[in-house]
């Protein structure tokens, strides 16, 4: 069975998902894995544990498909579900954290101060340190600037997505961006 994936919307695949058209949720898997991993990676900071979560997010939803409304945009909807995964595992990870030591942990996020002659090696760890940088940052400025700068949503469907207002999210996007600059300075 093909879905005629080039002329359907998500909105369309959704529904013929739930008519039974279990093939239609890979065309939507396809679409979206690639946006919602970014979104997840800048938000956990951990490529490895992002494909867990973009899994989980993927299980979740077609799960939920039926509570999807279809007079919104899908992306938005599939955006809120992975910032919600994304908040369960920064709880589980918290709660982990009191558990076990994190002596080892600490140890691993202090960068490796040696010169490399390798550019291609520099570049990467700059790249892992901010990804790190954005991991740390509050929730509250982290998924405006991880929706909008990583995922390409403008500021009004982030702003759909965190339910909160344009402003809101220009504001927690520049604050985001500001406190970056100053760790990279400092």
């Amino acid at each position: 069975m093909n879905c005629d994936s080039a002329q359907r919307t998500d909105s369309e695949l959704a529904a013929l998902t739930l008519a039974g058209r279990k093939d239609c949720f890979s065309e939507i898997v396809k679409r979206h894995k690639a946006p919602i991993f970014r979104l997840i990676r800048g938000y956990v900071g951990d490529p490895e544990e992002a494909l867990d979560l973009v899994q989980d997010c993927f299980v979740s939803a077609f799960k939920r498909l039926d509570s999807y409304d279809q007079a919104r945009p899908f992306r938005a909807w599939l955006a809120r579900i992975a910032i919600n995964k994304c908040r369960d595992w920064a709880r589980r990870r918290a709660v982990r954290g009191l558990l076990f030591s994190s002596a080892d942990a600490d140890e691993r996020l202090v960068p490796d101060s040696r010169p490399t002659t390798d550019r291609s090696l520099a570049d990467r760890e700059e790249l892992r340190l901010l990804w790190s940088a954005i991991r740390d940052l509050p929730r509250a400025l982290k998924e405006p600037l991880i929706l909008c700068a990583i995922d390409n949503l403008s500021q009004a469907e982030a702003a759909a997505v965190l339910r909160i207002s344009e402003k809101a999210v220009e504001t927690r996007i520049y604050r985001a961006r500001k406190r970056l600059a100053a760790i990279r300075d400092g």
